[in-house]
């Protein structure tokens, strides 16, 4: 079953810090995630209320993602592309931060955006497969069907203009199969 789920990775503290392993391959497969993880992504957003999203990418270079904050926090956000879902068009949403630990596991077949809370968020994400240009595309971050309850007024919100211009999901043919499996509200699953 593949479907967005929340991740939380131990961590082992003692008086001068935490250690965590942020990833571990057959513990994330012992918790039903599947994919191959090829490339690592980091993004630096210096102000509060970076958008960037709602991004994924069409198949044959189709990526899951695992998102984790290195510094500050963030509103991230995976939305049901998936043709013929009874949850399509729905989302779930968690704040990541450096110091809640959490991490997002987003599958082929979700759109995925973040709204940064605080100024200087740096956060990493693998991804299943390699970027590829030809194949990148993206919704509306605030697409009135999809209504996501972002927490900065539109106005506020700092966004691309390629991110502005994507299309809403009503405008999307989505070549992402619906696997049977609607999506859930998001349970934390403890990584080790």
């Amino acid at each position: 079953m593949e479907l967005p789920r929340s991740i939380v990775p131990k961590r082992h503290v003692d008086d001068r810090g935490w250690f965590s392993e942020i990833f571990h391959e057959k513990r994330l497969r012992d918790l039903g995630i599947t994919c191959r993880f090829v490339q690592d992504n980091q993004a630096i957003s210096r102000r509060a209320g970076t958008l960037r999203g709602l991004h994924f990418q069409l198949p044959p270079a189709a990526q899951a993602k695992l998102v984790s904050v290195l510094r500050g926090r963030i509103l991230d956000v995976a939305v049901d592309i998936r043709s013929g879902s009874p949850t399509f068009g729905k989302y779930v949403s968690i704040e990541l931060s450096a110091e809640n630990g959490r991490q997002l596991y987003i599958p082929v077949g979700f759109a995925h955006g973040y709204l940064t809370l605080e100024d200087d968020v740096v956060l990493v994400y693998k991804v299943s497969d390699y970027y590829a240009p030809a194949y990148d595309s993206g919704i509306c971050w605030n697409d009135p069907d999809i209504a996501i309850p972002w927490p900065f007024k539109d106005t506020d919100i700092i966004a691309s203009d390629k991110d502005r211009r994507l299309p809403v999901l009503k405008e999307f043919a989505s070549p992402f199969a619906y696997d049977g499996y609607p999506l859930v509200p998001l349970k934390d699953l403890n990584l080790g």
